[in-house]
């Protein structure tokens, strides 16, 4: 399905030194983000308390949230726990000071609520949190050789190298961002990294098909001009996806509050820079690692091209 259809290609590898230069520059500047400032790991990372409370009737998370707010627990991360009445809060703290935190805690809600109870306390500690770092990164580590691997069995290990830089700039792009603001990343947030990273190889597969397809198609015309054809024919499907895919993740962002804040930003930055990446800079990759119409195109078939 089309909206609409652009009769003349675009010239994008025209310009692609300066899609390039300026992914740098970003991919620079998150890069510095993440050393300087680093990653703002929520307690699923970095260990912490994790009180649950009962209260007399149904109690709103954000009305928690904002109490706790107000008398300084920040970063708390709250969310219903088995019925409307159970409310979970997790916490930033050393292991030894949990109980003095929970009671803490308790004697907030006790000013207005007196009839709120404590069920339980426990410490989450480091070793947890280190564990949940590691298979993160082995995640993505995995699915990087697993995109590499698909790729290059697929089309040519040109594909596969543009993919992976892609992929890599877009990745990088949203961590960087989430660093540089230091917005709370938490494992919701590395949800919203490896969906990013699905999303973009979508993308860049869907453009790497169309320009194979063309290399086939097109008797004549340079490399440059094939992308060039292949992207464009590709764009009406690429800005239809993106736009309804934003609406949804933006309803999320602006409706669904702070339990959904940081996947929603996430893959908001995500698709944008995903879109980018894949046209941009997946693409102009290939082109400069000297792709041509015989490495996608079987002899038989050149010579029967050929007078």
């Amino acid at each position: 399905m089309e909206f609409f259809r652009i009769q003349r290609d675009l010239p994008f590898m025209r310009y692609a030194r300066t899609t390039v230069f300026v992914s740098l520059v970003l991919f620079a500047a998150a890069v510095a983000a993440l050393v300087v400032r680093g990653l703002n790991l929520n307690v699923d990372f970095t260990g912490g308390t994790v009180i649950e409370l009962q209260f007399p009737k149904a109690t709103s998370p954000s009305r928690v949230r904002a109490e706790l707010a107000r008398h300084h627990y920040r970063h708390a991360r709250v969310e219903n726990y088995g019925s409307a009445s159970k409310i979970l809060i997790r916490l930033p703290s050393a292991g030894r000071a949990s109980k003095a935190l929970a009671q803490g805690v308790l004697r907030v809600f006790k000013r207005r609520t007196p009839q709120v109870t404590l069920r339980s306390v426990q410490y989450v500690g480091p070793e947890v949190g280190a564990e949940l770092a590691d298979q993160g990164a082995l995640a993505l580590l995995f699915v990087a050789l697993g995109i590499t691997a698909y790729l290059t069995l697929r089309f040519e290990w040109r594909f596969a190298v543009g993919a992976i830089v892609a992929t890599i700039h877009d990745v990088v792009i949203v961590l960087g961002v989430f660093a540089l603001f230091h917005v709370s990343f938490s494992l919701t947030v590395l949800a919203a990294v490896l969906a990013v990273l699905g999303y973009s190889v979508n993308d860049t597969v869907v453009v790497f098909d169309r320009i194979r397809e063309n290399f086939r198609r097109m008797r004549t015309g340079t490399t440059p001009e094939v992308i060039d054809s292949a992207i464009t024919r590709t764009l009406s499907r690429t800005i239809m996806t993106h736009i309804l895919t934003q609406i949804m993740v933006l309803s999320m962002l602006f409706l669904g509050g702070p339990v959904l804040f940081g996947f929603a930003l996430a893959m908001t930055i995500g698709i944008v820079v995903g879109t980018y990446g894949s046209v941009l800079v997946a693409s102009p990759i290939v082109m400069w690692l000297g792709l041509k119409r015989d490495d996608l195109v079987p002899r038989r078939a050149l010579s029967a091209d050929r007078p």
